[in-house]
């Protein structure tokens, strides 16, 4: 958050300056206003007291997820645009360009990564906390169907044959899409085990 306070002849001048100062605009300002502008003296001519204001304003989320991210991809030499939106508490920056995978990595561990040093940097400017989730040409959500359709796959398997499932080890957004997509199935239990970052999904039957 900035904070500016200013003063002036009146209350819209002072308000006036310190816009100037911060450089935003009018309309994403919170004004306090300290002080009224008073006139003491005869005929108002001496003793005037100028209006005092406190400006503050508050950096927008996805702009400072964006020059971040913007920033990133400029040290490591990738050509990639950035666009932010809201979706109820939480703000999404997708990326697009050509060859992102670099940004991608294995199973998506280098985007989990930037989107970890995504959020710090935000936090870092802002006087509330807010969640950042950070896409590359909507792989996440390519991730969760195929995430889904792996979960359906297995749970079959596991009906049939009465043997469990270990899955591969997945973070714990992955490990929630898992148990998500097969907590409806009356014969099938979920359950993870081991310790991050190997924790693993466990698909069995239920126990009668």
């Amino acid at each position: 958050m900035r904070i500016a306070e200013k003063t002036g002849k009146t209350v819209e001048e002072a308000i006036a300056a310190g816009v100037l100062e911060l450089g935003v605009d009018r309309n994403r300002i919170k004004i306090e206003v300290l002080e009224e502008p008073v006139k003491k003296g005869l005929f108002g001519l001496f003793g005037t007291r100028l209006a005092r204001v406190r400006i503050s304003y508050e950096d927008d989320p996805g702009k400072l997820a964006e020059d971040f991210i913007q920033q990133i991809c400029k040290t490591m030499g990738v050509n990639a645009n950035t666009q932010s939106s809201k979706d109820g508490e939480h703000w999404h920056i997708d990326i697009t360009g050509p060859e992102l995978g670099i940004l991608i990595g294995r199973r998506g561990d280098t985007l989990d990564a930037l989107q970890y040093l995504t959020n710090l940097a935000v936090a870092r400017k802002l006087s509330e906390r807010v969640r950042v989730i950070v896409d590359v040409e909507g792989y996440r959500l390519r991730r969760e169907e195929t995430l889904v359709r792996l979960a359906k796959r297995l749970s079959e398997k596991v009906k049939k044959t009465g043997i469990r499932v270990v899955l591969e080890p997945m973070n714990p957004h992955e490990r929630r899409i898992i148990h998500t997509s097969l907590q409806d199935e009356a014969r099938i239990s979920t359950f993870s085990e081991g310790d991050d970052p190997n924790r693993r999904v466990v698909i069995s039957l239920k126990r009668a």
